[in-house]
This record gives C-alpha cells, structure tokens and sequence, in this order.
C-alpha cells in the first residue's frame, strides 16, 4: 500500500509540474499536451513517466537536447514522499487524502511563488473550498470543538453536533489567517508606502486555516516570520560582506568600504521583493506533521 500511494504521489507530482508551469501563464493545465517549450515537440507518453522518464534521457528533452530542469523531478518525488509521510502519519483512512490534498497545494504554491511570485487563484481558491469541506468529514478538532460543547448545546446529534463545531472551526481558521496577512499588508503599506503582502499571501493563509483550524494557522504564521527574517537578514549580510570586497579593492579606507557596502546591502533589501508564500508553505507543511507535538512541548512549560 505505501509503495502505491508513493506511485501515486509521483503521479501527481507530474502533473503538479504542469499546473506550476502553466498557472501563472495563465494556461489550461488540461491541454494541449505537455510539450518542450523549446523546440515544441509534443512529448511522448513514454517519455511523460514520472522520475523515469527524467533519468533515462539525462534531463534533455529527446528531440532538441535542451536540458529540462531538476526541479521537474524534485517535485515529483516531494509529492510522492509527501503522500507517503501522511500516509504513515494518518494511516489508511480519510484523513490521509485531506492532508495529501494540502500537501499538494502547498508544494505547488511554493514553488509557483519562489518562481514567478505569484500565488494562484486556480489553487489557493479551491483550495479554501476543499479545507472547509474536508473539515465536514475530518474534524479539525480546534478551539470551538474543545471549548463550546460544554457551554453550547446544539439541538442535533452527537455526530452532527461533531460535524459543525469542526466547520467552524475551519471557518474560523481561514478568518484567522486571512485577517492575519491582511492586517500585517495593511500595516505595511501604510507604514512604509509600498505592498508587503499580496491578496495571493492573504488567500494562501485562508487556505491553510481551513485545513488546520486557528492554533496550527498562528503557528504557521510565526515560523514562517522567524524563517522569513532569518532568510532576509543572512541575504543582507552576504550582500554587506560581498559589497565590501568588492569596495575594498577600490577603496583603501576599510571602514568607507564598509559605509558604501552597507548602503549597497539596504537598497537590496529595500528593492528586493521576498515570496513569503514560499515560507507560509514551508511552515505549513512542518505545522501539519509537528504543529500539535510543538505546541503540545511548549505547553508543558506552563
């Protein structure tokens, strides 16, 4: 069975290539047919076989030699491990395909924003609709599951009763996150006077609360500030340090190459434009195998 749902996810990595490539274009990802975007050559059903395909012909495509690249078979074999590790992790039952579903939209929305910086609509949209119709099925079983059946009594069933509190909870989720971005981009723009936050980061955040309810969602959101922060001070230091070899050589006061390497470094950071998708991603994906057991560490301190 695992060696099944690793094909599987193989399978479905192929075509989230094509989904990564094509979306952003503004492309169906039905058709045409998959071909070399160099030589136009449609390609083969033989030469369309996930991983295999990619080895057996040395990453070139086999008409015009051009070199396809790595990241095709990266994401099919993350999208097979993926499947996999929910897999193990939830067992053979619903809850495995919700969270194969969320894996899969993640993968493909972080590397479509660390591409091209866009997030789109035609994932993270469906994606919101399939978290809170999910959450019908496999409770969520956040703040309004634990803390309003003792004080709400719903004139339903047990298991209906189950059913709704978990709704709520995914809708909650997707407000939380959504609200979060939102509110942090607003902040931003009025603060600074240029866009921190895309509405594709605002929808991205809705999608991920639906799937995860309200405590993995601020979970997801502070990691992904610290690794975000992280990433964009050591991108500033490597600029500072490059910048001040290079006025070094031009320069003979050390401590000026420093002053001109460091105001070099700012207009980076100030220019630079950072896909914070692709962490809000990375980070939900750690949140869906680790969250619960993290939070469940840190509350042993109190």
């Amino acid at each position: 069975m695992a060696s099944a749902i690793f094909v599987f996810g193989l399978a479905f990595g192929s075509f989230l290539n094509v989904c990564i490539y094509r979306l952003p274009l503004g492309l169906s990802v039905v058709s045409p047919r998959s071909a070399c975007p160099e030589c136009k050559q449609p390609i083969a059903s033989y030469d369309n076989i996930p991983v295999l395909s990619w080895m057996i012909l040395g990453g070139r495509c086999r008409h015009c030699k051009t070199r396809i690249s790595a990241r095709y078979l990266m994401i099919e074999l993350l999208t097979g491990l993926l499947f996999l590790a929910c897999y193990w992790h939830f067992g053979l039952n619903l809850s495995t395909l919700k969270y194969c579903t969320f894996a899969f939209l993640l993968l493909g929305l972080i590397f479509t924003d660390a591409e091209t910086k866009l997030l789109p609509d035609k994932m993270t949209l469906p994606g919101l609709a399939l978290g809170v119709t999910f959450s019908l099925f496999v409770p969520v079983n956040d703040l309004a599951s634990q803390f309003l059946p003792g004080v709400v009594n719903l004139p339903v069933s047990g298991d209906v009763s189950a059913r709704l509190l978990s709704l709520v909870d995914s809708l909650l989720g997707a407000a939380v996150g959504a609200s979060f971005i939102y509110g942090a981009g607003a902040i931003y723009l009025r603060w600074r006077g240029a866009e921190g936050m895309g509405f594709g980061d605002v929808k991205l955040m809705a999608m991920v609360g639906a799937f995860l309810g309200i405590k993995l969602t601020i979970f997801t959101i502070f990691t992904a500030s610290l690794a975000g922060s992280f990433f964009g001070l050591t991108t500033v230091f490597i600029v500072w340090m490059k910048r001040t070899r290079r006025f070094m050589k031009r320069l003979a006061d050390a401590p000026a190459a420093r002053r001109r390497a460091w105001q070099s470094a700012q207009v980076v950071y100030r220019n630079y434009q950072m896909p914070f998708g692709v962490f809000l991603g990375s980070m939900a994906l750690i949140a869906l195998f680790f969250g619960n057991r993290f939070l469940r560490w840190y509350g042993g301190f109190f």
